[in-house]
């Protein structure tokens, strides 16, 4: 089974995220989700330079040099590559949905799309988006709990 891992479960983890009092913290679920993908023969957790993209913006200039060698060298996480028709695609969602998705969200849902993979993400819209355009996404403790 192949993942495409999108930006908010990365930063779940990288910041540390969640309320320990509320229960289990995202960042630890993120955690346990990917070393459990990782070490199944069966499945391929997938990033693309998108979610470099956006972890650059989102945190400071050292930490994003360490955490995107974290993800780059872990052999087991695959880079895919963005192609025209996956930009095309964005385009043509982000116009039918009024702009009310991120261009950016948008780009990971037309990548998994086309490889085949299931999006991992905590944005409920984005999963209702995809559901609407049959790509499959769920939240990582929700495919923790059914294995």
């Amino acid at each position: 089974m192949k993942y495409y891992v999108d930006t908010s479960i990365w930063l779940n983890l990288f910041k540390k995220e969640g309320d320990e009092t509320k229960g289990k913290p995202y960042w630890k679920i993120a955690d346990e989700f990917l070393k459990l993908m990782t070490n199944s023969k069966n499945n391929e957790i997938v990033y693309s330079f998108v979610v470099l993209r956006e972890l650059e913006i989102k945190l400071s200039r050292p930490e994003y040099g360490q955490r995107k060698k974290e993800i780059v060298d872990e052999r087991r996480f695959i880079c895919t590559d963005v192609l025209q028709e996956d930009k095309n695609f964005a385009r043509k969602l982000e116009s039918e949905y009024h702009f009310e998705m991120s261009f950016y969200d948008l780009l990971h849902l037309a990548v998994a799309r086309r490889i085949g993979a299931t999006i991992i993400t905590r944005d409920n819209k984005l999963i209702e988006v995809c559901e609407e355009n049959n790509v499959p996404a769920n939240k990582p403790e929700n495919i923790l709990s059914s294995i």
